[in-house]
């Protein structure tokens, strides 16, 4: 069993990240409207403005703790899982042996449950706040809080499946992500391409009328 869901069963949701992802990132290119005016000001630029202003909090929220703690938990979370997944040291290896074919160094075991644990109570923190600030649970959907639980399912069965003595939590380990893989493309964790984007065309466009984001 588990070589078919390393085998078969990674490749086919590997595929559907891969296919789903060009077709949103297509589509959206697709769609995009040429400007026929011309620029008052340099689009690359408001593009490189638009995308860093986002970086921090606008000045006026600055000073709001609650601003603050979302901010701080938000890079915790995201920049965590982007260590999880580049040099946790099981992944450094599914890498070279299954996609890449080539490593690099990965964290110390002891420095990946420290991010691991950063990241998933960051992730919690931000989930529990989705779920009680009245403004929050207002805008958001079913589909966020599907992709926060994917999220934490994946993270989890990894940091149970760390020690690699039991088939069984590595099995759960890899269908949580395979299922992960899957929904990716088509509900909100697409955001991790399209913010950057989004950002950039808002103030390629402002920069074009002239307004500075």
């Amino acid at each position: 069993m588990i070589e078919f869901i390393e085998g078969p069963m990674w490749y086919a949701a590997a595929a559907v990240f891969v296919a789903g992802t060009l077709w949103r990132l297509a589509a959206l290119l697709r769609g995009r409207r040429q400007v026929a005016d011309a620029p008052r000001g340099s689009p690359a630029l408001g593009a490189l403005r638009g995308v860093l202003s986002y970086m921090l909090p606008r000045r006026p929220f600055r000073a709001n703790r609650s601003v603050l703690v979302v901010f701080v938990a938000g890079y915790l979370f995201h920049l965590g899982l982007l260590g999880l997944v580049l040099f946790g040291p099981p992944h450094v290896a599914f890498i070279r042996d299954r996609i890449l074919g080539v490593g690099w160094t990965p964290l110390p075991y002891w420095a990946f449950i420290v991010v691991a644990e950063v990241a998933v109570g960051a992730l919690l923190l931000l989930w529990i706040r989705r779920a009680t600030d009245p403004v929050t649970r207002t805008i958001s959907r079913r589909d966020d809080h599907v992709a926060a639980g994917l999220t934490m399912a994946a993270m989890l069965t990894g940091c149970f499946a760390l020690g690699e003595g039991m088939p069984a939590l590595r099995a759960l380990h890899m269908l949580s992500v395979e299922a992960w893989l899957v929904y990716f493309p088509f509900g909100s964790l697409f955001h991790a391409f399209t913010w950057a984007l989004s950002r950039g065309h808002t103030g390629a466009l402002f920069a074009r009328r002239g307004i500075r984001a």
